[in-house]
């Protein structure tokens, strides 16, 4: 399923999409008995005109086509759950949209496969690289490359 999604992922990219490795990790702050989860990090070039706004809305279509149901339960496992981490230096704060992503920098399963992809980038807001984010947070065994 992350293969195809990330196929319609190169849709919304004018030029190759950036992509990470999968990692398989243990739930955070979810209910009781959830599956592992697989997390990845997809970069795209939105194309011209995309603002935030626009480009979450057809993340969520997407989701929905991707049989993603109403949450019923705060952090309940997914069929696929797609976040718009960062959108260049732009920053949101309302009710649908708050960039970059608040928890991001504190997130191995954010930080780590964004790593591969972007370990240069600092997320607006922060002074520390993604590279030295990650090096700060304590190891995570319930996570692995897959």
């Amino acid at each position: 399923m992350i293969g195809k999604a990330m196929e319609r992922l190169q849709g919304l990219s004018d030029e190759a999409l950036l992509k990470s490795s999968l990692w398989e990790t243990t739930p955070v702050d979810c209910p009781a008995g959830s599956p592992m989860f697989v997390n990845a990090v997809a970069g795209l070039k939105p194309r011209p005109g995309e603002t935030p706004e626009s480009l979450i809305g057809k993340l969520q279509v997407l989701e929905k086509e991707f049989g993603r149901q109403p949450k019923k339960v705060q952090n309940e496992a997914r069929a696929l759950d797609l976040d718009l981490v960062v959108f260049g230096r732009e920053t949101r704060r309302t009710e649908s949209l708050v960039l970059p992503h608040p928890r991001a920098h504190e997130r191995r399963f954010v930080l780590q496969p964004l790593s591969e992809i972007a370990a240069d980038l600092v997320l607006p807001g922060q002074t520390k690289t993604v590279e030295q984010l990650l090096a700060e947070l304590p190891l995570d065994a319930g996570m692995r490359k897959i």
